[in-house]
């Protein structure tokens, strides 16, 4: 396609595709065009069946009083031919002029007459002034010629007046002039007055249908305008609830089915502001009380953890039961600590205090930070931590602490779950994102799970041990993380088959885009096939590392790879 016709192609196009714009979003358009539509229709369809029935009345009856009028003069002529005493040329030539003239007279403006020898005519006596010389004879068909020397009664059709574009009729009659042997008469009709009748009825019938529709077309707009205004009122209102402003109201006006409306929208708006702000005074109440328990569980706090700490230094001078104690003191305290550390971070996010510090990094070397971290629990569990990272440039700008705190979480969780499995780590980018991908192949989640695994104090499994002293709210944190660097976290799970985490971290203003660095689940087979591991941790990251047909969505239901 060329430039000039991808032009006059996009000029075509985009007025079509404005409209279509147009007439998808305007109720009153759609209502309005319709109502046109089938109101063109319905007066071309009422003007035409009118036309054609009073072109047919105007026909029929000027057909019936032609032949009448044409039979009558017809035997008029006939019977003068009969009676006539011309005994010469001469004379006959008179008579023919005289008859011509009668039936001239008879017939009027609006008729004219044709006179022509019969084909079978043997008579030796001339009669010029009997055959016709006009332009009439033009309107003679050669079938109407062949009808009336066959003996047909009274042949007609209809015929175009020649230099004219009016119609007429042409009747045919034999007329036997004695002497001169046999002649053909022809009537020929013009209806020139039945078309003037019938176009001034036809514009009469345009003109009516005009205003018909321009009339159905205002009462359209009036009406749909008094129906559709209310609703866009409505519109209007609900959007700036949505913003917020829970204030706004409908004006009520009469007492007809709009003002029901607009007092029923009013009384649900009340309601919904009543409600949401109930809601509010309770988060808040609750966000405080969050926040104000963990502050004031701090001093408390650490006191007992400065006795804990004497106790947990001395606990060699104890006997074995009271050293044992005193080592679960410590332990205890310090998940009490992590929990309260985690609460006032999540009272900071639900009250929207949460401030980052972005600064541009490496998200491959804070990655390797943490596994290289998490190595030494993971090798007490029995659990080997595979890494690969991908070629190339992997920088973002984050807030450190708080994408190592999503990485930790997702690391300690695949840990505590992988159940003397392996857990594999990949770091992928692509130039609008960041993708990080922690798999386990332990114990896996149901898909009822995986839609509450991000739930704060939520537990696939309440009765299992917590070796790394979990608090319930890692991965509600870290998803919230994720959330306020713009980015995702993802997951799926499949029991007996382990659960995998997806991070993706945008790299660009863009934002993270549609197709994702990585997969969510990469098949089992995959990151054996890149390449060795070194120390647990393995650098190189192959461009075949996942499969496509075992790609899944987030909270994939049925559990398959």
């Amino acid at each position: 396609m060329t430039e000039a016709t991808r032009s006059v192609a996009g000029a075509i196009v985009a007025p079509l595709r404005s409209a279509a714009r147009r007439w998808s979003r305007s109720l009153s358009l759609r209502i309005i065009t319709s109502t046109l539509v089938v109101g063109i229709g319905a007066v071309l369809a009422l003007g035409a069946y009118v036309t054609s029935e009073i072109r047919d009345g105007l026909v029929d009856d000027r057909v019936e009083r032609v032949l009448s009028e044409s039979a009558r003069d017809a035997t008029i002529a006939q019977q003068r031919a009969e009676t006539t005493t011309a005994a010469n040329p001469a004379e006959m030539q008179t008579f023919v002029y005289e008859l011509l003239i009668e039936l001239s007279t008879l017939g009027g403006d609006n008729r004219g007459l044709v006179m022509m020898r019969s084909p079978d005519n043997t008579s030796s006596v001339p009669l010029t002034v009997g055959e016709s010389s006009t332009d009439l004879r033009f309107a003679v068909s050669p079938e109407m010629r062949e009808a009336v020397d066959s003996g047909v009664a009274q042949p007609w059709q209809f015929v175009e007046l020649p230099g004219t574009d009016t119609p007429g009729i042409v009747v045919g009659s034999s007329l036997d002039l004695g002497i001169a042997g046999p002649y053909e008469l022809y009537f020929v009709y013009s209806m020139a007055d039945e078309q003037a009748t019938l176009e001034l009825i036809q514009r009469v019938l345009a003109l009516g249908g005009v205003v018909l529709v321009l009339l159905v077309l205002a009462m359209t707009w009036f009406v749909t305008t008094q129906a559709v205004r209310p609703v866009r009122r409505a519109s209007r209102v609900a959007a700036r609830l949505a913003e917020g402003r829970l204030s706004e109201r409908m004006t009520v006006r009469g007492h007809d089915e709009m003002a029901t409306l607009a007092q029923t929208f009013n009384e649900m708006a009340e309601s919904l502001q009543r409600q949401i702000t109930r809601m509010e005074r309770m988060s808040r109440l609750q966000r405080r009380f969050v926040s104000d328990v963990s502050h004031e569980l701090r001093t408390p706090l650490t006191t007992i953890r400065m006795a804990s700490d004497v106790l947990y230094d001395s606990r060699a001078d104890f006997p074995p039961a009271v050293a044992r104690s005193s080592e679960l003191l410590s332990a205890q305290l310090d998940r009490f600590e992590a929990l309260l550390a985690d609460l006032l971070e999540i009272s900071r996010i639900d009250a929207g205090s949460a401030q980052l510090e972005f600064e541009s990094m490496d998200v491959a070397d804070l990655v390797r930070d943490e596994v290289e971290a998490m190595l030494p629990v993971a090798a007490d569990m029995g659990v080997p931590i595979r890494l690969r990272i991908a070629e190339g440039a992997h920088t973002a700008s984050i807030d450190r602490p708080r994408v190592g705190r999503i990485v930790r979480n997702l690391l300690s969780n695949a840990v505590e779950h992988a159940q003397d499995t392996r857990v594999d780590v990949s770091v992928r980018s692509d130039r609008r994102s960041t993708a990080v991908v922690v798999r386990d192949f332990g114990v896996g989640l149901t898909p009822q799970q995986v839609d509450r695994v991000f739930d704060r104090f939520w537990r696939a499994d309440s009765a299992r041990a917590r070796t790394l002293g979990g608090t319930g709210l890692g991965l509600s944190i870290a998803l919230e993380d994720a959330q306020l660097h713009g980015g995702e976290l993802e997951v799926w799970g499949s029991p007996g088959q382990g659960a995998s985490f997806r991070l993706l971290l945008p790299r660009t203003h863009e934002g993270i885009g549609t197709n994702q660095p990585l997969p969510l689940v990469m098949r089992q087979g995959a990151f054996e096939e890149v390449g060795p591991e070194v120390d647990f941790i393995a650098a190189g990251f192959d461009n075949e590392v996942m499969a496509p047909e075992h790609e899944a969505t987030t909270r994939n239901e049925d559990g398959d790879e």
